[in-house]
């Protein structure tokens, strides 16, 4: 069966079949050489994909909460000038209990606890503003800080000027530049009691330089005056903080 048959000679027939063959061979090693690159390339793509899964991640970033938001702390920092206080509705301004920080850089704010049978910190809310967006150079900044009963009963709370302050920071909120209790002595207890939706309005100036918690003990306190620049106000009463206010010194 293998010997050729047919009208032309025997040669040409085998040189047809050594043809094919070859032509069979050479098939048959294209497929194999693209069968193992196939499996050859395949075999690496999970490490590069791994790799480039790797490179695309997001480093986890942690977060500073600001030191004047809203019941946060308050930075520290050199303050100003200890200002004078009078009350839209009774009470004064100043003196060192629950003073905020010792030194320029930022550090919690302290707060004393509210004594028992008065207003709860949830019942009450507190607003800083200033009188005036923009307060001329030598002018002397003043600052009204209105405590609300936000709850649903009356309640007697105490707002001596002790613990209700009034504290200016950096437009940044990181460094704590003055609070109106730094300089002054605790004033006596200023009990008021608040009927639901009724406020207390107190009247702060500042003479537009730093101050320190200590400076009321101090021997020679350290008190420079601020430039002209943005600035914020910040109203506190024990724990409860007011958010920040901006104001300008031209």
């Amino acid at each position: 069966m293998l010997e050729p048959n047919g009208p032309l000679p025997p040669q040409i027939y085998w040189r047809r079949r050594a043809l094919a063959i070859g032509a069979a061979v050479v098939a048959l090693a294209l497929i194999v050489w693209l069968i193992s690159a196939v499996v050859g390339g395949g075999s690496d793509s999970p490490e590069a994909d791994a790799a480039a899964a790797s490179s695309s991640l997001t480093p986890e970033v942690s977060f500073t909460p600001n030191p004047s938001g809203s019941n946060g702390s308050g930075g520290s920092g050199g303050g100003g000038n200890g200002g004078s206080a009078d009350s839209g509705s009774g009470g004064s301004s100043a003196s060192t209990s629950g003073s905020s920080t010792t030194s320029p850089t930022t550090s919690p704010t302290s707060a004393v606890p509210v004594p028992a049978g008065q207003c709860a910190d949830s019942s009450l809310a507190v607003k800083a503003t200033a009188d005036k967006p923009t307060f001329a150079g030598g002018e002397e900044p003043t600052f009204t800080i209105v405590i609300t009963n936000i709850g649903s009963a009356g309640c007697n709370r105490d707002l001596a000027g002790g613990l209700q302050q009034v504290l200016v920071y950096t437009i940044d909120g990181k460094t704590r530049l003055w609070s109106n209790v730094d300089c002054y002595p605790q004033p006596a207890p200023d009990i008021r009691n608040l009927e639901p939706g009724e406020q207390a309005a107190f009247k702060v100036a500042w003479s537009a330089t730093t101050s320190n918690p200590d400076c009321a003990t101090s021997a020679n306190p350290q008190r420079n005056p601020v430039g002209a620049g943005a600035y914020t106000v910040v109203g506190q009463l024990g724990a409860l903080r007011s958010g920040a206010e901006p104001f300008n010194i031209a």
